[in-house]
């Protein structure tokens, strides 16, 4: 495999079976479009021609659906020979589930109209690119190898060679050695171009399938936003189950122990005041250990310094407490609001406390800037490497969680470092 890449592109691609399999789909493509052509413009027809009368709408309906099904006949093909994964679009429901209803929503669903278009706009395109196609391989493969069957014109024909030229009286034939060879040269000129014409072909049909027998942007915004609204969803739950865990397993673990100790200095104050001032020493140690733990979890749900003074000297506070030295360097126009800025200010801490833990770096950097539209956080170290964003993993929630305000996060860690985790995230001043 090595040894084949080593070939020019152009040697190496009418050999390659992604070229087959493109020549596949254009060979099936044409009879398949031509029975999707027929069948939907009969019914179709029909249906519109008997919309005077109540028989109109089932058959135009029903025309639709089917166009709907040749659409998932197309993806498939698609799938297996070209490699494309094109989501089918929202079924049809109607909204009360009756028949009548699922007529209503099957003509007013753009979907299936854009159905119908493809199978009328794909049969011409199949035509000509099946045409085409065939005739630049053909003639391609069968002049190249000309010098290989050109014995059997003077054996089986009468002939000298493949006739060039003849009007009764003057015949040219490419019988000599240099005319098979230049006719082999021509041949392998067609075999070499004929396998980028066909993906200039394929790249049209993708466009096709892709833009008509898909989602509509519309529905795929819709879907992207229901999952990003689960994500949120989740994530929030899980903070919410964080907080109540670190609340209960501290804070409240201490308050309820400060309330104990206090009772039996109260019990022990008249009768054994030295008792009772150790109890109360030890109540003020416990005071002082749960107004830390309630000031860590009031940093981790919003801390102050963001609020206050922005994402410059919230980072770098985070920045002071990592466990490497850290070069924090934001330059920001203006703060952006204040959803944005806190998951940029959590995104960043999390990212720290990976490369505190897991990354065995010397030293690390942040960098924040505004790039037109977008909010650019940057974190890198100097580290092991090997970080992924998969699931089960923390950067993967990370990146759900960016995700969820349609932000994007990358991650390159090689083994053996340097890691650089890049987010974007929309600004909104």
């Amino acid at each position: 495999m090595a040894a084949s890449h080593r070939l020019p592109a152009a040697i190496r691609a009418p050999f390659e079976a992604r070229t087959w399999r493109a020549f596949l789909h254009v060979l099936i493509g044409l009879p398949l479009s031509v029975v999707w052509f027929a069948l939907s413009v009969s019914f179709v027809s029909a249906g519109a021609g008997l919309l005077i009368t109540f028989l109109g709408v089932p058959i135009l309906a029903g025309a639709l659906a089917m166009c709907r099904g040749f659409g998932a006949v197309e993806r498939t093909r698609a799938r297996a020979l070209l490699g494309l994964d094109v989501r089918a679009p929202e079924p049809v429901r109607g909204r009360t589930g009756g028949a009548f209803s699922w007529m209503g929503a099957m003509l007013k669903s753009g979907a299936s109209w854009r159905h119908l278009l493809y199978a009328v706009v794909h049969m011409p395109w199949a035509v000509f690119s099946f045409s085409v196609t065939v005739a630049f391989f053909a003639w391609g493969w069968s002049l190249f190898t000309y010098p290989l069957w050109q014995w059997v014109f003077p054996m089986y024909a009468g002939q000298a060679g493949l006739q060039l030229y003849g009007d009764g009286t003057h015949d040219l034939y490419l019988d000599s050695p240099f005319e098979i060879a230049v006719t082999s040269g021509i041949g392998l000129l067609f075999v070499m171009a004929g396998p980028w014409l066909l993906r200039g072909f394929v790249a049209v049909d993708r466009l096709l399938v892709s833009g008509l027998l898909g989602p509509s942007r519309l529905a795929s915004r819709v879907t992207e936003l229901e999952s990003d609204r689960g994500v949120v969803v989740d994530t929030a739950a899980a903070d919410l189950r964080r907080i109540e865990r670190d609340l209960h397993d501290g804070a409240q673990a201490r308050l309820a122990a400060l309330a104990m100790d206090l009772g039996l200095a109260k019990e022990k104050l008249a009768e054994d005041p030295r008792a009772a001032a150790v109890l109360v020493d030890e109540a003020h140690g416990e005071v002082k250990l749960a107004l830390q733990e309630l000031r860590d979890l009031a940093r981790g749900i919003h801390p102050a310094v963001l609020t206050d003074r922005g994402l410059d000297a919230a980072l770098s506070a985070v920045a002071s407490r990592c466990a490497v030295p850290v070069s924090v360097e934001v330059d920001l126009p203006a703060r952006p609001v204040q959803a944005i800025e806190g998951i940029a200010y959590f995104t960043v801490s999390e990212l720290l406390q990976n490369v505190s833990r897991h990354a065995r770096a010397r030293r690390a950097w942040v960098d924040v800037w505004r790039a037109g539209n977008r909010l650019m956080l940057q974190v890198r170290d100097d580290g092991v490497g090997g970080a992924e964003a998969v699931a089960g993993h923390g950067l993967s929630s990370l990146s759900d969680r960016v995700g969820a305000v349609d932000g994007v996060l990358a991650v390159d860690s090689p083994a053996g470092g340097p890691t650089t985790v890049t987010v974007e995230l929309p600004w909104r001043a």
